[in-house]
Formats: C-alpha cells, structure tokens, sequence
C-alpha cells in the first residue's frame, strides 16, 4: 500500500542520495522531506530540489522543520496530521529519522528550549515527532526509522575519546558540562545521543507491540555505517580532521572497506535506509541493525531499567504526554 515517506534531514550526505532512490525505485509513494533551511539560498536543498526535478512525476514536497525547537516541531506535526487526517496526504508509510548534528570545536551549545543541541536534535526532537506522529500511519502499519550509530558503543569509534554513557542523572543528556578537549567532549555528546536514541528505539518497540491498534507499526535503530563523503566532516571539525577524510580516507577508501565494512559512502546507506524503511528487508522485524544485517546494540542499550528511565525523562523534554500521542499505554 502507498503512503507517505517523511524524511528529516532531507538534504543530507545520505538522505540525497536516498531521496533519488525513493523516487527512481517506489514513485507511488508520497515524500515529505524535511530541512532545516528550504530557501533557494541554501545550496544542500538546492541539490535536493534538482533531484526531485528528474522526476516530473514525483509527489514530494520540501518542507522547513527546525530540530533545534521543540514548538517548532510540535506545530509541524499537528499540521501533518490534519493534512493526513483530512486525506489531503496520504498516510505514512515510514519515518526516517536522518537529521542529525555535532560539534567537535566547540562547548556545549545550548538551545532556546534550554537543551544541548546535538542531544536535541539526534534525540529530543526525533522523539517528539515519532510520538505525535505514531495515529499518523497506515493502517497496514509502517516502519520508524531511527538512526544509530557504532558510536552508541564504547570502544568501537575511532574519534571516541570518552566511552558513551546513560548517566544516573539523565539531564547530563540534555545539558552536559564543558570539558578542556573541546573534540573529546563533542563527539561524547554525539555518541551519548545515538545511544539514547538506540536505546530508546528499544523501549519504543516493546510499547508499540503491546498496543493493539500500533502494533503493526515497528521500530529499528539503523547503524548506517561510517559514512567518509558525510558534509559532518567539513563543518564544526577541526581542519586536520577535515583533511583527513577528504585527501586520505576518501580516496582509500576501496582499500579500506576490506578492513572495515563499516565504512562507506552515502549513497550506499541511502538506499539501504529506504529498503529498511519501506519493509522491503527484514519485513515486520524490530531492533538494531548493522547497515542491512539484524544485530546486538550495546550492552547498555539493552539495559530495560535504563531504558524506562530513558523513556520517561526523554517523553518530558520533548513535552509529550498521553494527551498528544496516540500510544496512550506507555503514560501514567
């Protein structure tokens, strides 16, 4: 059954190339694809408004969603559904969770909600438009796409300077202290944040098949792999760092993968991402995968005590209560 495609992120390293594959493979389908910026200023959504141009038959939409704005999120989600619910789009068919963010050069950047910016908008934000969203699908069903990462992992990331961790106090998620290795530090809040989210993804599933009217829906974290072409490397990195992966990863690259599989380009795990994200592989199965390969996340993320706690705390930053989502069950 066709129905809607909701892609964050949309002009992404990995999304481009999977919003070129969406339209090319399954053009019954509806894209909504989302970008913090959609001017014609912005050169990333630019490309994606070219790739959407090869498909004069394409229905798909540019829409602005800010990830760093709870509110902004919220509203966007009310307008999808009425726009579902009045049969004016179709109903969704799968969420694709894609957007994310970091900074290696930096302290904690906090924002207007009062939350860190990276942990915001890898997970704050993804998980109030899931939960909003979730009366939003198919009857059929669909598939959430939430992205994980070898990050989420201690000991696997070779930028990981400091093991990822779900702290006894979950508000160091969301408002982490400054520390001197301004690199160290900032890719710790990005490795906390997949791993909140992978952990989450968890939770989420065990939600959804206890609610009869969701349980068609479910939910896997998506390790993409390490992406060498991604633009997180020519922004808020050091330049050395930059260097690196332009001049010496990249062009390595086929040599490289023979030692570690993990590492790929965007236009692989794009298409990847859309196969998953449609059912098309591993139909009706949940958890976290390896690119397209079912898998263990790491040991903390399968902790269900820290999952609930997880659960609860990240249902009160992203302001969602039994009132405005649909899985009622999972809220006192």
């Amino acid at each position: 059954m066709a129905g809607s495609v909701l892609i964050t992120g949309a002009n992404g390293t990995l999304a481009l190339p999977a919003v070129d594959y969406l339209l090319e493979n399954y053009p019954e389908h509806t894209a909504i694809l989302t970008v913090r910026d959609a001017s014609e200023a912005d050169p990333n959504t630019q490309r994606l408004r070219e790739i959407i141009s090869r498909y004069p038959e394409a229905k798909a939409s540019i829409q602005q969603l800010d990830l760093s704005s709870i509110s902004t999120v919220h509203d966007f989600a009310s307008a999808l559904s009425e726009e579902i619910a009045s049969e004016k789009t179709p109903p969704l068919k799968t969420i694709v969770c894609n957007a994310c963010y970091w900074n290696l050069v930096a302290d904690p950047e906090l924002t207007d909600d009062g939350y860190d910016k990276t942990f915001q908008i890898n997970h704050i934000s993804h998980v109030a438009l899931v939960l909003r969203l979730l009366d939003s699908f198919s009857p059929d069903g669909g598939r959430i796409v939430m992205f994980s990462s070898e990050a989420h992992e201690p000991g696997r990331a070779l930028l990981e300077k400091i093991p990822p961790t779900i702290p006894d106090d979950l508000d160091l998620l969301a408002k982490p202290t400054a520390r001197e290795d301004k690199m160290g530090a900032g890719f710790h809040r990005y490795g906390c944040s997949k791993l909140a989210t992978t952990a989450w993804t968890h939770a989420l599933n065990r939600y959804l098949e206890k609610d009869e009217n969701l349980n068609k829906i479910t939910a896997v974290a998506y390790n993409p792999g390490g992406l060498v072409d991604s633009r997180m490397f020519q922004k808020n990195t050091s330049l050395s760092l930059s260097f690196l992966m332009r001049y010496a990863v990249q062009p390595l690259l086929p040599l490289l993968k023979y030692q570690n599989p993990q590492m790929r380009l965007g236009a692989d795990s794009g298409a990847d991402a859309i196969e998953l994200a449609l059912d098309r592989v591993h139909p009706g199965e949940r958890g976290y995968f390896e690119l397209l390969e079912k898998d263990e996340s790491s040991p903390e993320s399968r902790d269900e005590s820290k999952q609930e706690k997880l659960w609860i705390k990240s249902a009160q930053w992203a302001r969602i209560s039994k009132d405005n989502t649909a899985l009622k069950g999972a809220f006192q």
